[in-house]
């Protein structure tokens, strides 16, 4: 009898979880609607672009901060993404599959996370997107003062060559399209 009451009371434990899926929506939340507003602010930037006051310095200096806020802006939507996607992953891991996900022709099979592991190497992509755009932003606004300074920015890049090269390797290997043609065995 005590037992079955431990086990109960152990397996419902794992309602704590809801807490950190309500909090990780709140926070994806967050960054939505401070990313949004981020993209209204640069849109009203941008407009003075088209001001016939402005000599080409002027011009290209906004023309540069408006890429930087767009990068910014494509980071910030992809940590959003992350925390929703961290929050969907914990409750269908520890809580319950969620039926509208799994039923529905029109969802993204992106959100439905079978395991632990597969949470994680789908977060690791978006954390991999967000570094790259990160590397990305702070390319845009480097200046390049010696051949080091070249070569740091080349390694760089070099870099996240070959980590999204060693993360496509890590899906496996694909199917070999069909080409239709029965006798190209």
């Amino acid at each position: 009898m005590i037992q079955k009451l431990f086990e109960g009371a152990l397996w419902r434990s794992r309602f704590v979880v809801v807490i950190a899926v309500i909090a990780s929506m709140v926070a994806s939340f967050a960054v939505f609607y401070m990313t949004t507003i981020d993209v209204w602010y640069t849109v009203v930037h941008m407009l003075q672009y088209a001001d016939s006051t402005l000599d080409a310095a002027a011009r290209k200096d906004l023309r540069d901060d408006t890429v930087t806020h767009v990068v910014e802006v494509v980071d910030g939507y992809l940590l959003a993404t992350v925390m929703l996607m961290f929050a969907l992953g914990l409750y269908e891991l520890f809580v319950s599959d969620i039926d509208e996900a799994r039923g529905s022709r029109t969802s993204s099979k992106i959100l439905v996370i079978e395991t632990l592991d597969d949470l994680k190497q789908r977060l690791a992509k978006v954390i991999l997107m967000i570094l790259i755009v990160k590397l990305f932003e702070h390319a845009v606004k480097m200046t390049i003062d010696s051949v080091l300074d070249l070569l740091y920015l080349g390694g760089a890049i070099s870099l996240v060559g070959l980590a999204l090269y060693l993360t496509h390797a890590s899906d496996g290997p694909e199917a070999p399209p069909a080409t239709g043609d029965k006798d190209a065995r």
